[in-house]
């Protein structure tokens, strides 16, 4: 195997690597997943005043608990369909998937 060849696998391996910690999909996910904890416990905490205030409905706990589920929803995604970068011979080809326009 040539050294130039051993360098674009090298690269491409990088690539993918890079792509999958970018992913804007962990970054939301993780991002709602700690939020939605910290507003879930602040709801878990509420007392009596602050659910008066809500009209009797723990407004910290019901957001918490749509940003713990919205937070996993992207994990989940992220995990069942990773981002994968096209390859070399893909971009050389310029046969790489396009979303269909219109």
């Amino acid at each position: 195997m040539s050294d130039y060849q051993h360098e674009v696998e090298e690269l491409e391996r990088e690539s993918a690597t890079a792509a999958r910690l970018f992913d804007v999909r962990r970054i939301i996910g993780g991002l709602f997943v700690v939020y939605g904890v910290i507003v879930t416990i602040a709801g878990l905490m509420a007392d009596e005043a602050d659910l008066k205030k809500a009209q009797d409905i723990n407004i910290n706990l019901w957001t918490g608990l749509g940003m713990l589920a919205l937070g996993l929803f992207f994990l989940v995604w992220l995990k069942l369909r990773p981002a994968v970068p096209p390859t070399a011979a893909e971009l050389q080809d310029g046969t790489e998937e396009r979303p269909a326009e219109g």
